[in-house]
């Protein structure tokens, strides 16, 4: 069917407009009266959902609020559609993109929250490492409290071997799949018998989480559960419904598992039907309980995924992403996931991109963009090295031999090679030139800062402005940002110019006044708890004082780790503060083990550390 679409919209000197259709870009012709118009081949059913853009030099430089819909007559072969701008009916909304949770939409909003990774919960019924279904007694607690957001770690497949390896959740073996151990036994079938009430009571009594023993104990149950009832569930309607809806990824990550470890690709799509069901009834509940589940979009992908395997052109294989030194690590980081072959990606309008973040927004109405700097430029390993410290950045405007040596300065110990831009040359991130004379120790300085904070600023701009808009269009969860480390002086721009919410931590060195779009926190799964950060255990009123100044912050969003609320119940905190502690990022082979210590459905119980938790939250204006 031909349809002509057209919209009225008077533009700046050098902007035009762009429809954008199933995820495409159609460039509109500009005619008398301000009319923008084009004419394109498309299917009725591609009218339900379809927008228009404001195009400068090449970027997305405005969205419209929300999508249109349309409807063509029956049979109908030609169609013409006249729209209007959708511009956002709510004043003093401070976005520029309406969210699928519309609370977040409300001028003057401040919410907050608790962040918990799932492996980290814990209730009986779990099977000694948190479950979706463990979710309910946080989600009521943090209703309780007046709180409403939940943040959690990754809930992506991590599964290899099921060694401690597997234990890491930024590395996943597909970014669509949900992790098989968050499923709960006794719903798919699982018998209840003498064996398994043993084996839960001494899982549940570990301290923290065996990830090599769970996984074996689990999974064993779990392919038992499939032999006995797999086939009778695959055949029902909501799990044919399920496959076709997730058509798009759930044959290539079934076969991939298959491939891997010797079983029937179907075992695969079985587990992600009643994973897909278990944490969907959560939820919905959390939502009718105005609490939403902020989610983690990890920055890299394994070279050893699902998607890498199927789909090698959109990745990088020769490099590892990480991060240089700074304040998690004097050494770098190396993360061991390929970077991301940008190019090949807009090709289809990071078609990719977009269908990821669509199936996280229908669990989680935020989400964390993990190394947000990621998007603007990548520190890049060659695979051939470990350290961090031998990475460059990609993309780079490096230097040539020539200029290098015009400003009179050796290439030993200063430069290393380009590997994107052969004869092309980068500054070490830690050069040895202490025993330079010193006119070229101050020289260099000064092309060292200028190259790490300067000469890319407009060039990064441009690179995160071609792909940001695209992937925050896909979908209607609040964006918020992990834009820590070195940041390049574009970051702060383009992040408020999309109104991408930016995070302000405790102890971090981070200039100026906090502004509402962002989130604050009192540290991270990759940080000091809040009580690990004073010189002494403190008081529970000295961790409420604390927690009390961030809720009282500009910012739009307050979360805090589970532990550091707990800290202002005596009953309820640890003992021992060193055990608070979730991840360790200068050790590649940390093992994530981190366990809440008490059964969660203590909380409803715990009426003092509720009403303590509600007046805190009360009185920060949340």
């Amino acid at each position: 069917m031909k349809v002509t679409f057209k919209i009225e919209y008077r533009t700046e000197w050098g902007e035009s407009l762009a429809l954008v259709l199933q995820d495409r870009k159609y460039p509109m012709k500009w005619g008398d009266g301000a009319i923008w118009s084009v004419t394109v081949d498309c299917p009725a059913a591609a009218l339900k959902d379809y927008c228009y853009v404001v195009m400068r030099d090449g970027l997305v430089t405005r969205p419209e609020w929300s999508h249109h819909q349309a409807k063509a007559p029956k049979g109908a072969k030609t169609l013409e559609i006249a729209d209007k701008w959708i511009d956002c009916p709510i004043p003093g909304c401070p976005f520029i993109l309406r969210h699928q949770a519309e609370r977040f939409d409300r001028p003057g909003f401040r919410g907050a929250g608790t962040a918990i990774p799932v492996f980290s919960l814990r209730t009986a019924d779990d099977f000694g490492i948190g479950e979706f279904r463990d979710l309910r007694p946080l989600v009521e607690w943090a209703a309780a409290t007046g709180q409403c957001i939940i943040q959690l770690l990754p809930v992506n497949d991590t599964t290899r071997k099921g060694g401690w390896q597997d234990s890491y959740p930024y590395s996943p073996v597909s970014t669509f799949a949900l992790h098989p151990l968050y499923m709960r036994l006794q719903e798919i079938g699982v018998p209840v018998d003498k064996a398994f009430l043993k084996e839960q009571a001494a899982l549940n009594a570990l301290p923290e989480l065996d990830y090599p023993k769970v996984f074996k104990a689990k999974m064993k149950r779990i392919r038992k559960a499939f032999e006995d009832h797999g086939a009778k569930d695959l055949a029902t309607a909501a799990c044919k419904r399920f496959i076709k809806d997730n058509a798009a990824w759930l044959p290539e990550y079934a076969e991939f598992c298959s491939k891997r470890d010797n079983l029937e690709p179907e075992y695969y799509v079985w587990m992600q039907y009643h994973l897909d069901r278990q944490f969907s009834e959560e939820v919905a509940y959390a939502r009718s309980k105005d609490v939403h589940f902020k989610g983690d979009l990890p920055i890299g992908v394994s070279s050893d995924s699902a998607e890498a395997y199927w789909h090698p052109e959109l990745f990088n294989l020769d490099s590892s992403t990480g991060a240089p030194p700074d304040y998690f690590s004097t050494d770098g980081q190396n993360w061991g996931f390929p970077t991301y072959n940008w190019e090949e990606m807009a090709k289809d309008d990071y078609a990719w991109w977009k269908a990821r973040l669509r199936k996280m927004s229908q669990y989680f109405d935020a989400f964390r963009i993990d190394h947000i700097l990621g998007f603007f430029r990548i520190w890049e390993i060659p695979v051939e090295y470990k350290s961090g410290m031998m990475g460059h950045f990609n993309p780079a405007l490096p230097y040539s031999l020539r200029e290098i040596q015009d400003m009179g300065l050796p290439l030993d110990g200063l430069f290393h090679p380009d590997p994107r831009h052969p004869g092309m040359y980068q500054p070490l991130i830690a050069p040895a030139s202490a025993g330079l004379p010193q006119w070229q120790q101050e020289r260099f300085g000064a092309l060292y800062n200028d190259f790490f904070y300067h000469r890319h600023d407009e060039f990064w701009r441009r690179n995160a402005e071609h792909k940001l808009p695209e992937l925050l269009g896909a979908s209607g969860m609040l964006a918020c940002g992990e834009d820590l480390g070195m940041v390049p002086d574009c970051v702060p721009g383009v992040m408020d110019h999309w109104r991408i919410l930016s995070l302000k931590m405790r102890g971090m060195e981070q200039e100026g006044p906090w502004k509402e779009l962002s989130v604050c926190a009192t540290s991270s799964h990759d940080m000091e708890t809040l009580r690990m950060q004073f010189k002494h255990d403190p008081s529970v009123e000295e961790c409420r004082d604390a927690l009390l100044e961030f809720l009282k912050s500009p910012s739009m969003l307050a979360i805090f780790p589970l532990q550091d609320w707990l800290s202002v119940d005596n009953g309820l905190r640890r003992k021992n503060r060193d055990e608070e502690r979730i991840n360790q990022p200068a050790d590649p082979n940390h093992h994530w083990r981190f366990r809440i210590h008490f059964d969660l459905r203590q909380l409803a119980r715990e009426d003092a550390f509720t009403y303590a938790v509600r007046d805190l939250v009360k009185a920060g204006g949340r």
